[in-house]
């Protein structure tokens, strides 16, 4: 492959006001302290590991933990920020759509302004807000709206509220991030969401999470229990079919096997996840997504690029 051929749908960006709002408000990311970030260490990244245009998307929390009007503020100051990083280099940054949650109205407000006037690729959406997962009526307003404009939603993991409850050491990125992009994508299926707004192209992260390993336990769960909605296995392996997948920190044989079992070859995307993703990390992707075993010539660049262009037909042109 070229060089600088990649496509990266999974990026973050964390601007130092970001990062001091978060901090003030005492929250922060899953893993503790937000990592290293800035537009020249982003694009020595992508050179390093061939990636020609990054989308950006807004770190974890979101923008959820400040009051509804400070939040609107808030996700207006990083969507332009956002635009900015695109105006000085529209070849290397995308960007998804940072919305503020707590009002609907508000919701469809930024996301109207950031896909009709800034021209982003998308918005980016968390798994749940203050325990509310996707796929909840609450948020059907913003559903309507996003079908309306045919939209991408990236859907990036979150913490739950009760996750402080879980009475284990380790750090809820560690397992907790792929179990909330799951509950997500279930509710999004069993809530009809999926059929209700089928123009929504949802981007999940990390390859779903835990859909590819338990797919099948999923498909057979409306004949264990007639309370839910009787969907057959077809039509839950169709709406499997539905999402698209990012491969970030997903990218060794074991998941990837699996979820070429559920997914559209055209809707598996490439990820990074960085700067969360560490060099080192990147690297091992890269190694691992890579390896001649792994996938086939023309299966692996249709994740670094194809598949991308698809979605987004003349995306690296600027």
């Amino acid at each position: 492959m070229a060089a600088a051929e990649r496509i990266d749908v999974h990026f973050h960006f964390i601007p130092q006001f970001f990062q001091e709002a978060a901090y003030a408000a005492g929250t922060g990311p899953a893993m503790g302290r937000y990592p290293q970030w800035s537009p020249a260490l982003a694009l020595e990244m992508m050179d390093r590991y061939e990636i020609a245009l990054g989308i950006t998307s807004i770190a974890a929390p979101g923008v959820h933990f400040t009051a509804p009007d400070e939040a609107r503020a808030l996700a207006r100051r990083c969507n332009d920020y956002a635009a900015e990083l695109r105006a000085q280099w529209p070849r290397r940054f995308g960007a998804f759509a940072t919305l503020p949650m707590h009002r609907m109205a508000d919701a469809i407000a930024e996301a109207t302004y950031a896909l009709d006037q800034l021209n982003f690729q998308g918005v980016c959406l968390f798994a749940n807000y203050a325990g509310k997962f996707l796929g909840d009526p609450l948020y059907d307003p913003l559903m309507a709206a996003l079908n309306e404009q045919n939209a991408v939603a990236f859907i990036h993991p979150a913490l739950h509220p009760l996750t402080s409850q879980i009475d284990l050491p380790w750090p809820g990125f560690l397992m907790e991030y792929v179990f909330d992009t799951t509950r997500a994508a279930v509710n999004l299926l069993f809530s009809g969401a999926l059929q209700r707004y089928p123009r929504i192209r949802f981007i999940l992260a990390h390859a779903g999470g835990t859909m590819p390993y338990f797919a099948w336990r999923l498909s057979t769960a409306p004949m264990v229990a007639s309370y839910l909605p009787q969907l057959t296995p077809e039509q839950v392996f169709a709406g499997m079919r539905h999402f698209y997948y990012d491969n970030a920190l997903s990218c060794g044989p074991t998941t990837m096997n699996a979820l070429r079992t559920i997914a559209d070859p055209e809707r598996i995307l490439y990820g990074s996840d960085w700067p969360f993703a560490n060099d080192r990390v990147v690297r091992e992707e890269v190694k691992t997504h890579t390896a001649p075993q792994l996938h086939s010539s023309e299966q692996r660049n249709a994740i670094d690029r194809g598949n991308a262009l698809k979605l987004w037909p003349g995306l690296t042109q600027g």
